[in-house]
């Protein structure tokens, strides 16, 4: 299996895959088929009723191993990470963006101001997708003070290296492309006319992704992108090009801490274990607030992040939100025991 490896394929996958199979990795889905790479080459196939999920987390997404039987995915091999976030609307359905990730490239525009607590969200979906997240500036051509803008982002994009580049100068291109050696798959994740499909393009050196001019008003790109695709670039590496997202919510709260280790960290400080960072006496975070050490915007951002999480719980878990009625009830009772309440 070692000509696989130019398309991520790891040794280790072989004691998961069934008898008498093939692996594949998948390119692309649409239409209920896949377009797998093997070692024959591209082929599209027919995903098996077993590999259908309601949920969306277990079923094949791009950049993931399956099994396959002649014209059939059989089996979905375990995944080593998984970017998944919920789908968009008041829901506890998850979609699986991109599976099997070295890399994500959380990409934002240097044209105009940048949106930090925009990329610190998609950040915390990174971290907890398994992968290694790398916050990539694009449009660098259009910016006036490259270096200050990404001191900017790097200030709050905690253990995360913040590299600008230029799909039109190829400004910054090298060091992106270093990340991506022989079989190391990245997935590129952001909103849409960031220049995402213009990087696709400039890294594979020819055109994978459609483009439209920007928009003179902001120098902002418009929606080009419908469907993720897994495509394979000059050096071995492999990318994931994905379209533009109106909405990230988030499927859990795995990356949230990760993202905003600095509040996390003070938080362990706090005189109380279960200390909101509001008005508790002994608040390490709210002391780093008042002498200036913590933007209090990345308090509220960590803040917002773990109250959607949680609510995402509790639409998806039944046993949180029985939990959860228990608690509400049980501070109801305390409350209406107290001998000097208002009545």
């Amino acid at each position: 299996m070692t000509h696989l490896s130019g398309i991520g394929w790891s040794p280790d996958r072989l004691e998961h895959l069934p008898a008498g199979t093939e692996p594949g990795r998948v390119a692309r889905v649409d239409r209920g088929r896949l377009s797998v790479l093997t070692a024959d080459g591209e082929r599209r196939v027919h995903p098996a009723a077993g590999l259908y999920d309601p949920d969306g987390v277990a079923a094949p997404a791009v950049g993931d191993w399956v099994a396959l039987r002649g014209e059939l995915a059989v089996a979905l091999l375990p995944r080593t990470s998984a970017f998944t976030r919920t789908v968009a609307g008041r829901t506890s359905a998850a979609q699986v963006v991109a599976a099997n990730l070295d890399l994500v490239l959380v990409v934002d525009a240097l044209a105009g101001p940048t949106r930090a607590r925009r990329i610190e969200r998609y950040l915390a979906v990174a971290w907890g997708s398994g992968a290694t997240p790398v916050v990539v500036l694009t449009k660098a051509d259009l910016c006036d003070d490259v270096a200050a803008a990404v001191a900017e982002v790097a200030e709050d994009a905690l253990g995360v290296e913040v590299l600008a580049v230029s799909a039109r100068t190829g400004e910054g291109l090298g060091a992106l492309r270093a990340l991506l050696g022989p079989g190391r798959t990245a997935a590129m994740v952001g909103p849409s006319g960031v220049g995402k499909s213009s990087l696709a393009n400039a890294l594979a050196g020819r055109e994978v992704a459609p483009t439209q001019d920007v928009r003179e008003a902001d120098g902002r790109g418009r929606h080009t992108t419908t469907s993720r695709e897994l495509h394979l670039v000059p050096g071995g590496g492999l990318l994931v090009d994905t379209p533009g997202m109106r909405e990230l919510g988030l499927y859990d709260d795995e990356g949230v801490d990760t993202a905003y280790a600095d509040v996390a960290e003070l938080g362990t400080e706090c005189r109380f274990r279960d200390c909101a960072h509001r008005t508790e006496p002994g608040c390490a975070v709210a002391a780093a607030i008042d002498d200036g050490r913590l933007d209090p915007a990345r308090l509220l951002g960590w803040r917002k992040l773990q109250a959607e999480a949680h609510r995402q719980l509790l639409r998806s878990d039944a046993r949180a939100r029985a939990a959860e009625h228990q608690r509400a009830k049980a501070l109801f009772r305390a409350y209406r025991s107290q001998p000097n309440r208002v009545r």
